[in-house]
């Protein structure tokens, strides 16, 4: 159950980064919730590092870090992925 959870906080992490992130993403929304995971995972060992993994109650530290992740990886992975796609559309 453990990766389902997984597949949803990074889906919504995800669009929640494309949504405050400036501009138009390019990436397709399977690879922004990679992205998404990702973040979540960065920002999981980021409250681990900062002691605040584990707390009573809602881990706001945890989230908080958990989305400033999300927001780092879809800025930098949107920006490689339109690199390698570049600006072809399609028919």
């Amino acid at each position: 159950m453990g990766w389902l959870w997984a597949i949803i906080v990074g889906f919504v992490l995800g669009l929640i980064a494309k949504a405050i992130l400036p501009g138009k993403q390019h990436s397709p929304i399977w690879l922004t919730t990679v992205f998404g995971i990702i973040g979540a995972v960065l920002g999981n060992w980021l409250a681990t590092q900062f002691g605040i993994n584990e707390t009573k109650g809602i881990d706001w530290g945890r989230h908080a870090l958990q989305l400033v992740a999300a927001l780092v990886v879809v800025g930098i992975g949107d920006a490689i992925y339109k690199s390698i796609r570049g600006n072809r559309r399609t028919a």
